[in-house]
C-alpha cells in the first residue's frame, strides 16, 4: 500500500527522534566554554596582563614617589635590572623545558672574581673578558653535563654548583677586592644615550633579547622545548634529542651568567667574590611572574621582560622612598611565592566555572 504524501510510515517517528536527541547533544557541546581566540587572547593573555600591571606600577610611582618620572631614575633602573634581564633569558628557556639551574648568580660571581685577579695579574682587558666568558662556558658545561647526560635531577645539581661556584670564587680572590679596571670602560658600562637616561649597553642587552625571543617563539628548537616541558618521553618519541637540548641550553646559562658577572664588575667597577649574590632568587621571581610555568611547558619572553621590569620598578621606586634592604628582599620573596600560587589558583577556579557551566546545561 502507497503512503499518502501527508502520511507517516511506521517507524518513522522512532528514526526521528535519535536524531532530535543529536541536536540536543550538539547544543550541549556548544554549551562548554571555548578558549579566546584572535585579539582577545592577545589582549587578555598573561602577557598582556602583566604589561598593564607594569605600566599601573610605572604610572603609580610617577605620580606618589618624587624624583620617579625622570630621564634620571630610567637610567638607574635600567642599570639595576640588566644582570637579571640577562640571567633570565636563558633561564627561561631552562624553566619551560622543565628544569631549573640555581648556581646562575655563582657563576657571575665566580666571573668577576676571575676577571679582577687575571686584570691584577697584568693581563691585557681584552683577553681577560674572553677567558672570563669561556669561564662561564665551561661552568654551564658542567652543570649540563651532569644534568643532560648522567640524568642527574638539575635542583640538586645546581644547588650542588651554587656552593661549588661560589667557593670557586672566594678561592680565586678570597677577601679581596680590585677596583682599577680602565676608567674607559667603567665609564662606557655607565654611559647613557644622548638625554634619554637609557643605558648604552641596551643596546647589545636588546640583541640578546631579540636572539632568544627568536629562538624560543620562531624556531623548531624553541618549539622542542615546550614539548620537553610537557613531557620528555613524547618529546623523544617526536625525535627531539632531549641530551642535546638540555646542554645547549646549560651552556647559555652559563654563558650569559658571565656576562652578568662581567657587567656587574665592570658597573660597579669593583670584583668581589660575592658578587651578584642571592641574584638568582631575583632571576627565577622574575621569569615565574612573567608567566612561565615552574612546572615547564609555558611561557614567553614578553611576558618575563614585563616580570624583570616589574619587581625592578617596585624595588627601585621603594629605593626612592628610602624602604630598607630587608624590606625588599621580602617583597621578591612575596612575589617568587605569588607567581607560584597565583596560576594554579586560577586555573582551579576555571576549572571549577567550566564544571559548574556543563552541570547547568539542559540535558538531551
Amino acid at each position: 500500500m502507497t503512503a499518502s504524501p501527508g502520511s507517516t510510515r511506521p517507524g518513522t517517528e522512532k528514526r526521528q527522534k535519535p536524531g532530535r536527541r543529536g541536536a540536543a547533544d550538539t547544543s550541549t557541546v556548544l554549551a562548554v566554554p571555548k578558549g579566546r581566540t584572535g585579539a582577545a587572547r592577545i589582549l587578555l593573555g598573561r602577557d598582556a596582563v602583566m604589561i598593564y600591571v607594569l605600566l599601573v606600577v610605572v604610572l603609580y610611582a610617577c605620580i606618589v614617589i618624587p624624583r620617579f618620572a625622570s630621564p634620571v631614575t630610567v637610567g638607574f633602573l635600567l642599570l639595576d635590572v640588566i644582570p637579571t634581564l640577562l640571567i633570565a633569558l636563558p633561564m627561561t628557556l631552562v624553566i619551560i623545558s622543565g628544569e631549573i639551574d640555581l648556581s646562575v648568580a655563582s657563576i657571575a660571581g665566580l666571573t668577576s672574581a676571575l676577571m679582577g685577579v687575571l686584570w691584577q695579574g697584568g693581563m691585557p682587558i681584552a683577553l681577560v673578558l674572553v677567558i672570563c666568558v669561556l669561564a662561564g662556558l665551561v661552568a654551564g658545561a658542567f652543570n649540563g653535563v651532569l644534568i643532560a647526560y648522567l640524568g642527574l635531577p638539575s635542583l640538586a645539581v645546581t644547588i650542588g654548583t651554587l656552593a661549588l661556584f661560589r667557593g670557586l670564587a672566594l678561592v680565586v680572590i678570597g677577601d679581596n677586592a680590585v677596583a682599577n679596571f680602565p676608567p674607559g670602560l667603567t665609564a662606557f658600562f655607565t654611559s647613557k644615550i644622548g638625554g634619554t637616561g637609557i643605558p648604552t649597553v641596551m643596546v647589545g642587552v636588546v640583541v640578546l633579547i631579540v636572539a632568544f625571543a627568536i629562538v624560543l617563539h620562531f624556531t623548531p628548537f624553541g618549539r622542542g622545548l615546550f614539548a620537553l616541558g610537557y613531557s620528555k618521553e613524547a618529546a623523544t618519541f617526536v625525535g627531539i634529542d632531549v641530551a642535546r637540548s638540555k646542554f645547549l641550553l646549560y651552556l647559555a646559562t652559563g654563558t650569559v651568567s658571565a656576562l652578568a658577572g662581567i657587567y656587574w664588575t665592570l658597573r660597579y667597577s669593583s670584583a668581589r667574590s660575592d658578587n651578584a649574590s642571592g641574584l638568582e632568587l631575583a632571576v627565577i621571581a622574575a621569569v615565574l611572574l612573567g608567566g612561565v610555568s615552574i612546572f615547564g611547558g609555558k611561557g614567553s619572553i614578553p611576558g618575563v621582560l614585563a616580570g624583570v621590569l616589574l619587581i625592578g620598578t617596585i624595588n627601585y621606586a621603594l629605593k626612592l622612598d628610602r624602604v630598607s634592604e630587608v624590606v625588599l628582599i621580602i617583597v621578591t620573596g612575596s612575589l617568587l611565592i605569588i607567581s607560584v600560587v597565583a596560576p594554579n589558583v586560577a586555573a582551579a577556579i576555571k576549572q571549577a566555572r567550566h564544571s559548574r557551566r556543563v552541570r547547568s546545561a539542559p540535558l538531551p
